[in-house]
């Protein structure tokens, strides 16, 4: 529907503007835009006519929501994988890929942290399992798992992933 009495906020606009709203008129504007035809020049730029929108992230999430069309989303991944040694990266690397080539969701942490961190990490993230690649271990072809539910931890050969 036309409405003439539409302004938007902005002054750099010089012809025509719009604004889209959801079919029951009960949010803000989804998208709006207009024609703006010395914005480039006021920003040191030459003339140039255009026109532009954008649309409102947050109005759009408002109606996906009350139509339930908002996909639940994990709150965290499956494992963190970390190298507990600079020179064991490249290994870790290769062990999220592996991890992730089946299908489990990764964190994979290549700054240099202590375990501890590693720990703490891994349960505020809501990981299942932290996946630790340590020197010893490696050189055994395997990974030292930790079961974050459990506490568990077992060695693992990286094959077997």
């Amino acid at each position: 529907e036309f409405d003439a009495s539409i302004v938007r906020g902005l002054a750099y606009y010089t012809g025509p503007v719009f604004e889209a709203h959801d079919r029951a008129g009960e949010l803000r504007a989804i998208c709006g835009g207009g024609r703006y035809d010395k914005l480039l020049s006021t920003l040191g730029g030459k003339d140039l006519p255009a026109t532009g929108f954008g649309f409102g992230d947050m109005v759009i999430m408002e109606l996906l929501a009350e139509k339930g069309l908002v996909p639940e989303l994990t709150s965290g991944n499956d494992d963190v994988v970390i190298s507990l040694s600079p020179e064991l990266r490249n290994a870790a690397m290769h062990v999220a890929s592996s991890l992730r080539a089946t299908g489990r969701s990764v964190d994979l942490v290549l700054e240099n942290k202590r375990l501890k961190w590693a720990f703490k990490h891994a349960e505020r993230s809501g990981a299942q399992r932290l996946v630790m690649v340590m020197p010893d271990e490696w050189k055994d072809g395997k990974v030292r798992i930790k079961d974050l539910e459990t506490g568990e931890e077992t060695n693992v050969d990286v094959e077997s992933l």
